[in-house]
């Protein structure tokens, strides 16, 4: 099959090639997953720098993309959960960097595995996974609901984006920092914008006098920020900054679980959530991809199509 592929750790795109590769084993519990769109998200080159080298093992050459939406074609042995012809999505993070989703195939275990929403588009459905993971486990810890004020930092980002989203559906008020040509955008999706940078703690207090109940944060940096406009008893996440810890919040590192992205699906196919796609990029031009997403001012997601 043809893959994007690194054979060694590098602080820019230099190592990133596309060529042919042996197909993916299917092994027990398994699916085989022809890749229709596979979302680009940070943390994919941020592996290829060796920034998780610490935390995971990688088996060179590495294929990126933990993100994926495609169609079943093939399965393990005793793997009843899906059939072939079965239109799929899954965060595919594995134990090991390696095996990844930037490629014409891809391995995952069923468990890990929902079925595409009929109301996304491929693209969409590729770009949904991590983000809309990431967004939901961040929530989840902050247990938001009704009466909730949640500010979300960076809430036109992928997991910005998809955070409002949910945390709408759950009933809470959302104020999201963004610049002003964003603005517009999230307030579509039901969030009041507020503009980053200096002034930022006023601008929030005087939306918010009595301070907000939780805050999201999906860029890191924003501690200070946080805990000014916090109230008392407040609850706070990061998903960048893992001091948080120490001030009383949570570091959320989302988990594979096809269970918890099927209820992204439901939310999707009733109207509530929606994916908001940058631009879509072929297995040639995954380095400009990886650019795009160093920028940071990405509003919505970049995908691979193989």
């Amino acid at each position: 099959m043809r893959a994007v592929t690194y054979d060694s750790y590098a602080s820019d795109n230099s190592r990133l090639k596309v060529g042919r590769v042996p197909d993916p084993k299917v092994g027990p519990g398994q699916v085989l997953i022809e890749v229709r769109a596979a979302g680009v998200n940070p943390v994919d080159w941020k592996v290829m720098t060796g920034g998780l080298d610490g935390m995971m093992d990688a088996m060179f050459p590495v294929i990126p993309g933990w993100d994926v939406a495609g169609v079943v074609r093939g399965r393990g042995p005793d793997t009843p959960d899906f059939v072939d012809g079965d239109e799929v999505m899954s965060y595919a993070r594995k134990d090991v960097v390696g095996a990844g989703t930037f490629a014409q195939y891809v391995a995952v275990a069923a468990d890990d595995v929902a079925r595409k929403p009929a109301s996304l588009d491929w693209n969409q459905a590729g770009g949904l996974p991590l983000v809309g993971m990431t967004a939901q486990r961040s929530l989840d810890r902050l247990e938001v609901g009704q009466g909730d004020v949640l500010l979300i930092h960076a809430a036109s980002g992928g997991v910005g984006s998809l955070g409002v989203q949910i945390a709408r559906d759950r009933g809470a008020r959302v104020i999201g920092t963004a610049s002003e040509e964003n603005h517009e955008f999230l307030r579509g999706l039901g969030a009041e914008p507020v503009a980053y940078g200096d002034g930022l703690v006023e601008r929030v207090r005087e939306l918010a006098p009595d301070g907000v109940t939780a805050v999201a944060d999906f860029v890191g940096g924003q501690l200070d920020t946080t805990l000014a406009v916090l109230a008392e008893g407040g609850r706070h996440v990061s998903v960048a900054d893992n001091t948080v810890d120490q001030h009383g919040g949570h570091w959320i590192w989302v988990r594979p679980s096809g269970a918890k992205l099927a209820e992204l699906a439901a939310m999707a196919d009733r109207g509530a959530l929606t994916v908001e796609v940058a631009g879509t990029y072929p297995l040639e031009k995954v380095g400009e991809a990886f650019d795009a997403s160093r920028t940071g001012h990405t509003r919505g997601k970049l995908v691979i199509t193989p």
